[in-house]
């Protein structure tokens, strides 16, 4: 199955960028965090999203990634890159430049820090989409950034042919139906927030984007496989031993929480750029706890089938 077909279907991980010890990027490592997934059976990769870190790159550093992401697994899946910037015309040479490099789509967030009215939400999606022929999944996540895409802002851009989808990250599941009954299958609708997966599905979400699948990518697959293969006692079995775990991915300290992760399911490194520090203390050994148990407890196939 070729990347075309499989846009906005199945597992998203957001993928993490991997830091060398002095904090440059450590391409290799990055592009073997991203091929392992990939050979795990998700369907998508996210690249500079929240977890890889996009606004603590460098502008050349985040072309660069995105390089390293074409070659290491462009083609089998496909890959979406993270539009995060703090201005329209940084948005605007971001994503024409994506195009270049090889990105299948686009994954498009308000403007950095500035909280925008309506009109200047819209705005800055236009001038973006304008820019580009990728297709575009905007992010809608109000509790991160501040700012809702509200039906009014989605009515408007119904007229922009290539924003196609809608990453929804409120923490609400009632958003799901409301933009499914406002639209039906205008925009195609991605479940964003972890610990709100299985629900979105459920109400018409076609795939998930996720974070806690660079941890424990197997589980997270056979999860999205079960609820489309109607498997429902299965995919709700695997959701309730990863609850913990997708909790984190609802709060301050993900990118950190999802890195701490990998580290000890020997899938990369905990290693974040400043302002973020690794976790310390009572939050890194009740993470730790977390995911030792998660692992220590990992549902065989036969045992969430039976549940």
């Amino acid at each position: 199955m070729t990347a075309a077909k499989t846009l906005w279907t199945g597992v998203y991980p957001a993928a993490t960028t991997q830091f060398a010890e002095d904090l440059s990027i450590d391409f290799d490592a990055t592009q073997r965090t991203q091929t392992a997934l990939v050979d795990d059976g998700v369907d998508g990769l996210i690249l500079l999203g929240t977890c890889g870190e996009n606004n603590s790159l460098e502008p050349d550093e985040k072309r660069q990634v995105l390089r390293a992401g074409v070659e290491a697994v462009g083609g089998r899946v496909p890959l979406v890159a993270g539009v995060s910037e703090f201005t329209t015309a940084r948005a605007i040479d971001y994503a024409r430049d994506a195009e270049k490099i090889g990105v299948d789509a686009l994954m498009l967030l308000p403007a950095m820090v500035y909280v925008p009215t309506a009109e200047e939400l819209e705005a800055h999606f236009r001038a973006v989409a304008a820019a580009t022929a990728l297709p575009i999944m905007l992010y809608n996540n109000p509790p991160a950034y501040r700012v809702s895409i509200g039906t009014d802002t989605l009515d408007r851009l119904t007229d922009v042919h290539n924003i196609v989808a809608v990453k929804e990250s409120a923490p609400d599941p009632r958003r799901f139906t409301d933009l499914f009954n406002r639209y039906g299958d205008r925009y195609t609708l991605m479940a964003g927030l972890d610990d709100v997966a299985l629900e979105g599905l459920f109400l018409g979400a076609s795939g998930w984007v996720s974070g806690l699948t660079s941890a424990f990518p197997e589980e997270s697959v056979r999860l999205v496989a079960a609820f489309n293969e109607g498997r429902f006692d299965e995919a709700r079995a695997i959701y309730r031993w990863f609850m913990p775990l997708l909790h984190l991915d609802a709060e301050h300290d993900l990118v950190q929480s999802i890195k701490l992760a990998e580290q000890i399911m020997g899938r990369g490194s905990e290693r974040v750029r400043l302002p973020r520090l690794p976790l310390s203390g009572a939050r890194r050994a009740q993470v730790t706890a977390w995911v030792e148990e998660a692992a220590a407890t990992r549902p065989s196939r036969r045992q969430a089938k039976a549940a």
